[in-house]
């Protein structure tokens, strides 16, 4: 086991504003409006740190069980989830053997069981070596080293191409398991006369809910106030649709309210915001529109709603990472506030979200290059993952 070395890099958080908008897009795209003179005061004496958990191998997501105040996990893309404890690391769990990995696909998210100090069952997704994803339980056999053998598949989704796999995986405030599943990849989702993410008969290009417990000769049970249960066509898991790849979204672990960011396609890159609940049944436009930028001129998204953030790719950006709400104590100057990143465009920002719209857009710090996640531990403490293997704690600084 390695001895992690804390490393402190202060950075200064700027006051400048980012307003993008996509030249040729018919609608104009959500931006930042500009931070209230409260609020630029607070930025320009805010300060912010990384301090250093260590390296791994292409890292891809950390988070920590419920009340465990004591470990850190970090999903390694290549199949292997690492638990960090004071500062030294041993493997938690290993399904390498079972994953394909490289590029979009690989060992993809980890959520802990909200009961898991009673319940020991945590649930891992990943693109499996069919290519297919999949959603696993397992069981931990101690606090440091999960039961290998304890495998129970939730859920295998039929996936012909190697991009746009989701990979998220979170325990809402109602306890149910919410996953992020991709549009099937390829471009335009191409698939079927509408596209998975319109289609309602697909589990791809959504964000589903389920209990993770078996009911009725099935592997999980579907929640009865799920939106499209009992609908002719229509899976039952669905809770939200119109996604193109919602690689990583977060639930304010004080409202409830989800922020999802779905990677674009060749123009624009999205931040979807909704209070708690706000987001059930909703359509999030894709294929039909990428961001507000309309991407096919001949089709419709009944109710689409459109992203309270954009970000463009003349800008530099390429591939949204989306963060959390940060709710640290320890970081007040940033106290409400939403941080996420971009795989291309190196750096962390921040910005406040509310149903509609954002205020306050700003660079945190452009330390942190190929930005591949964010992560929140039972504390509240935020971190930020690149994948060349760096993973670090925001911590105040100055």
């Amino acid at each position: 086991m390695t001895t992690l070395r804390p490393l402190l890099v202060p950075l200064v958080a700027g006051v400048a504003l980012l307003t993008a908008v996509a030249a040729d897009s018919p609608a104009t795209s959500a931006s930042a409006k500009p931070a209230r003179a409260a609020d630029r005061t607070a930025h320009a004496a805010a300060t912010v740190g990384l301090r250093s958990i260590g390296r791994f191998s292409a890292p891809v997501f950390v988070t920590s069980p419920p009340a465990d105040a004591a470990r850190l996990f970090v999903v390694e893309q290549g199949g292997k989830i690492v638990v960090v404890r004071n500062g030294q690391r041993r493997t938690f769990l290993d399904v390498s053997s079972k994953v394909v990995s490289g590029g979009e696909q690989g060992l993809l998210g980890l959520a802990f069981a909200p009961d898991y100090a009673r319940s020991r069952l945590l649930y891992v997704y990943y693109t499996d070596r069919a290519g297919d994803e999949r959603i696993v339980e397992y069981r931990a056999a101690t606090a440091d080293r999960a039961d290998s053998s304890s495998a129970r598949v939730l859920i295998t989704q039929d996936d012909s191409e190697s991009n746009h796999n989701g990979g998220m995986l979170a325990f809402g405030p109602d306890k149910l398991l919410y996953a992020g599943l991709g549009d099937g990849g390829g471009g335009d989702d191409q698939h079927g006369a509408r596209g998975n993410g319109q289609s309602l008969g697909t589990l791809l290009g959504k964000i589903i809910r389920i209990d993770p417990r078996p009911s009725q000769g099935r592997a999980y049970t579907i929640p009865a106030s799920n939106p499209f249960v009992g609908r002719a066509g229509a899976r039952g898991e669905i809770y939200a649709y119109g996604l193109r790849n919602p690689w990583r979204f977060s639930f304010d672990r004080a409202t409830g309210s989800l922020t999802i960011a779905d990677v674009g396609q060749e123009q624009v890159e999205e931040i979807d915001f909704a209070v708690r609940g706000g987001a059930r049944g909703k359509n999030y436009g894709w294929r039909v529109w990428e961001g507000r930028r309309r991407h096919n001129t001949g089709e419709q998204a009944p109710g689409a709603v459109f992203p309270v953030l954009t970000k463009t790719h003349a800008e530099g950006y390429c591939s949204i990472t989306g963060g959390y709400v940060v709710r640290d104590p320890s970081l007040p100057a940033l106290r409400g506030q939403y941080v996420y990143g971009d795989f291309c465009k190196s750096g962390v920002r921040a910005v406040r979200l509310r149903s509609g719209g954002a205020s306050g857009d700003r660079q945190l710090t452009d330390a942190v290059s190929k930005v591949s996640s964010f992560g929140e531990d039972a504390a509240g403490h935020v971190y930020v993952v690149s994948l060349d293997g760096p993973v670090y704690r925001l911590v105040a600084g100055g």
